[in-house]
């Protein structure tokens, strides 16, 4: 009786000799490069990945593009002003737009609309990354706190994270906006006003991940290698910093990239109303308030509008993709 090929051929391969001459061995992956993989598959996911690269370099090197494609975002072109007729319209079709003025002008005084919006990421991609930043340390801490100590610390921790959660934080950050000195804590003008807009972003938004970090840690603190480390006689700093962090460092990230957008929109509101950085900075709420009072110029609403509506979906595209590929439960 002969035997088959393709059997000898694996009987070979399993065999103790063949095992340690590197024959048949397969390779283990880490956790890491299983999500790498996952991730790469999903191409709407580094699609978004691709354009928050894009803007970030954009608002890192916004002095050399605009010297290149643009103007100063400040300088004014009121000679491209068309006032006849009682009306501020830009001289030229859609506002104005030509291989000078690539996004066209303002139709008040002339400033380069592409010159602003590429300074304005500068501000929103700043207050929403350290805004996110802080909100994300304060709720992590405070999360893993309440969730590993649990009794009376979980509940004054709950408790607080009510109380912040029924802030009215609209209506506080333009009453503290309004009232604030004009310089305060060594600083002053647009400086002091983008380190309040971070503080109030931040500081109020820290409930909403501290609630997710604190049902995750309530799940990993009756784990198994928890309890070893208890066993063998770990000190809790130990079992928080060693043990259970790693392991919170997946749902972290995702809901890091899921609260960057929503602190976007909510500096691009805070200027819109009127109570972020002052003109003549650029920032896109500005631009978007700036732009009601002319509202028969579409193209002055519109690239503002386009600016947060794209930075937002990227956002969010790469947080949805990041969840996915983090996720110990997906078959993929």
């Amino acid at each position: 009786m002969t035997v088959p090929p393709q059997v000898g051929a694996e009987a070979a391969a399993s065999s103790p000799e063949a095992v340690l001459a590197g024959v048949g061995r397969t390779e283990g992956r880490s956790l890491g490069q299983i999500a790498w993989m996952r991730l790469r598959r999903d191409k709407v996911a580094l699609a978004g990945a691709a354009v928050l690269i894009f803007l970030v370099a954009v608002a890192i090197f916004a002095p050399l593009i605009v010297r290149v494609l643009g103007h100063p975002p400040n300088q004014f072109h009121q000679d491209l002003i068309d006032t006849a007729g009682g009306t501020l319209t830009p001289l030229g079709r859609f506002g104005g737009i030509s291989w000078d003025h690539l996004m066209g002008i303002e139709p008040v005084n002339g400033r380069d609309i592409f010159s602003r919006i590429v300074y304005g990421s500068r501000i929103s991609l700043l207050i929403a990354l350290l805004a996110t930043l802080l909100s994300v340390v304060i709720g992590t801490t405070l999360g893993i706190v309440a969730g590993f100590f649990g009794g009376w610390v979980d509940t004054v921790i709950i408790r607080l994270m009510d109380v912040f959660l029924a802030f009215p934080l609209l209506v506080f950050a333009i009453a503290l906006a309004g009232v604030f000195p004009d310089e305060a804590f060594g600083l002053s003008g647009n400086g002091l006003r983008i380190a309040l807009l971070i503080f109030i972003i931040g500081f109020f938004n820290w409930p909403y991940i501290g609630r997710i970090i604190r049902g995750q840690t309530l799940s990993l603190r009756e784990r198994e290698y928890v309890e070893a480390a208890r066993s063998l006689g770990a000190r809790r700093s130990y079992i928080l910093t060693t043990e259970m962090l790693p392991n919170l460092i997946a749902p972290i990230l995702v809901y890091s990239t899921l609260l960057i957008p929503t602190n976007i929109l909510f500096e691009a509101a805070l200027s819109f109303l009127g109570v972020g950085v002052r003109p003549p900075t650029p920032s896109w709420g500005g631009m978007l308030s700036d732009a009601v009072a002319y509202y028969t110029q579409p193209h002055f609403m519109l690239w503002p509008g386009l600016a947060i509506f794209i930075t937002v979906l990227a956002f969010n595209l790469f947080g949805d993709g990041l969840r996915d590929a983090l996720d110990p439960r997906a078959n993929r």
